[in-house]
């Protein structure tokens, strides 16, 4: 036995198959046509030759990688120079600081009220 809630009584009522997966009277649509993928189209109009499309943007892929596999000796995350450090250091400032406030915030919550 099928299902469904009933509009008008709020109850579970029984119904046939078709109404019981498809509430409301909702019938699914015909597969339309497929949309194109995303990542298949150009980020820029193509040209006015139409031969080939022009990309926005170089690809530096190579570069990055030839950056960050380099044995240095230094940290992943602090490869790219002043504002990796920048950026780590004051996430560090920013964790002790809240790590800090909680314990304070701790102590003060368990001292008795006078």
């Amino acid at each position: 036995m099928y299902y469904k809630l009933s509009g008008i009584t709020q109850r579970l009522t029984g119904s046939p198959p078709s109404t019981a997966y498809i509430p409301q009277g909702l019938k699914p649509a015909p597969p339309g046509p497929p949309s194109t993928m995303i990542f298949a189209t150009p980020t820029k109009l193509e040209s006015e030759s139409g031969s080939m499309a022009e990309y926005l943007g170089t690809n530096r892929v190579s570069e990055l990688q030839r950056l960050f596999q380099t044995a240095d000796g230094m940290p992943v995350h602090l490869k790219r120079g002043v504002p990796d450090k920048l950026l780590y250091r004051s996430t560090m400032a920013l964790t002790v600081g809240g790590v800090v406030y909680c314990l304070v915030a701790l102590y003060i919550a368990s001292q008795p009220r006078k």
